[in-house]
């Protein structure tokens, strides 16, 4: 599976080390670089992995997904509803040493950083950012676009919704 990560800033870094880990891990996953609009980073190299330019590159470069990575919940929205208009598909990036519960179900483009867990029955939905060392307990669900911030905990049956910031160490 190879795939571009829409934004190169501190979060785009964060889910292509965590990428990285992955293919490092066994999974099927190449990452080929970043897409960002800012233009001065085009040419460059951030986590071993090169900024290809902006969104326009996704016709030029063979991929077969993309993880909207941008850190803001309604600019990450919105990157998502263009990038699905554009026909892309989206791809989960889950750290290794994340531990995911079997049955809970993880929607494409979620973003589960180093050290999450995830416990029975929990959703995790579309685009939704689980970041470093975050817990989502039994029976969860975290709406499309939210951002749970790292060491934020979450007891059973917590409903997040879409857009939501649970900042950081949020209870």
């Amino acid at each position: 599976m190879r795939v571009i990560i829409i934004g190169a800033g501190g979060h785009g870094q964060v889910v292509a080390d965590i990428l990285l880990r992955m293919r490092d891990a066994g999974e099927d996953v190449t990452p080929l670089g970043y897409v960002d609009a800012n233009p001065v980073l085009a040419g460059g190299t951030l986590v071993g992995l090169p900024v290809l330019g902006g969104e326009e590159m996704l016709a030029e470069v063979e991929h077969d997904a993309v993880v909207a990575a941008v850190g803001d919940n309604a600019a990450r929205g919105a990157v998502v509803g263009r990038m699905r208009h554009a026909g892309e598909r989206f791809f989960r990036a889950v750290h290794p040493s994340a531990a995911i519960a079997p049955d809970a179900r993880l929607e494409p483009g979620c973003m589960v950083c180093a050290g999450v867990v995830v416990n029975i029955g929990a959703v995790i939905r579309e685009n939704a950012i689980l970041n470093t060392g975050c817990t989502v307990d039994h029976h969860c669900d975290i709406g499309p676009h939210a951002h749970i911030a790292p060491g934020a905990h979450l007891a059973g049956n917590v409903r997040v919704g879409e857009g939501a910031l649970l900042g950081i160490g949020s209870c």
